[in-house]
């Protein structure tokens, strides 16, 4: 049974995430949606196209395919736009040939490959040795190398996203969907900073649904979702980090039941990252 305060946040969330439930999902018409919304919004920002990071996963693989199918009609109806796909690896990806064969699903106007390792060493190095020789070189601080520099790699990737969105006059996009969102499972000012999202409305299986309607390969919807940024623990999966699995997230944000240990450690975790969900916060 859940407490006062859980009821409470149960039915913010849902208020605020909650999704369409599958019996209802119209795929085709969320994916026209999204095209034509990025369509508008570049246009009307008067940008010159969309940039975004593909890791091989399926939530960038779906954003990158929308991206490259709008600005494909862009160009068709005379607006000059272009989707660059920008690959981010650190050092070596140890799914390097997934990112492949999802960069030519996608089949982007531009594609660019940004190895971010030197640049993530090179700050986090410092940062380190600027700790080691002050008082703040504490053994307990050590144990949280890994997970530290595994923010500092989806900080990087987005400077990277920046730059030449930057150079180029376009947008940054976000992957970010809803059942991210309410679990909070992204790096604040890393893959959650972008310019304009286009998975937000749908949960995991919803966005799994786009990419296979979409014509992207089985394996590449179906496959298992990882982070992957922590080098103790290489892909290692989302549900693993969550303690909770993707489809008790979904069924959850759909108005579902599930069992009641499942929806407690949801609700947690959107408890505990209410402050990335906020903007930044002012003095009063």
């Amino acid at each position: 049974m859940l407490t006062n305060e859980q009821e409470k946040l149960k039915k913010e969330i849902l208020e605020i995430a909650g999704v369409t439930p599958m019996s209802r999902f119209d795929v085709k018409k969320a994916i026209r949606d999204r095209i034509d919304y990025l369509k508008n919004y570049v246009r009307k920002s008067g940008m010159k196209g969309i940039v975004l990071g593909i890791s091989g996963g399926v939530d960038s693989t779906t954003a990158g395919s929308l991206s490259q199918i709008a600005m494909k009609e862009l160009r068709e109806e005379g607006y000059e736009a272009q989707f660059i796909a920008v690959r981010l690896p650190y050092k070596v990806q140890l799914d390097e040939e997934d990112a492949q064969e999802a960069v030519k699903f996608i089949n982007a106007d531009q594609i660019v490959d940004v190895n971010i390792g030197n640049g993530t060493d090179g700050i986090f190095n410092s940062v380190l040795s600027a700790l080691y020789s002050s008082t703040m070189n504490e053994e307990k601080e050590l144990a949280t190398n890994d997970f530290v520099k595994g923010n500092v790699k989806a900080r990087m990737r987005m400077i990277a996203q920046y730059a030449i969105a930057g150079k180029f006059g376009c947008l940054v996009l976000g992957t970010d969907h809803n059942a991210e969102f309410t679990a909070g499972f992204y790096t604040k000012h890393g893959d959650g900073a972008c310019d304009l999202t286009v998975l937000n409305g749908l949960n995991k299986r919803q966005v799994r649904a786009c990419a296979k309607e979409l014509g992207a390969p089985e394996w590449l919807w179906s496959k298992v979702a990882t982070a992957d940024l922590e080098e103790d623990n290489p892909q290692v999966s989302d549900e693993i980090a969550l303690g909770f699995k993707y489809d008790d997230m979904d069924d959850f944000l759909e108005g579902k039941e599930i069992e009641i240990e499942a929806e407690k450690r949801i609700i947690q975790q959107y408890k505990i990252t209410i402050h990335k969900r906020e903007m930044p916060v002012g003095f009063e």
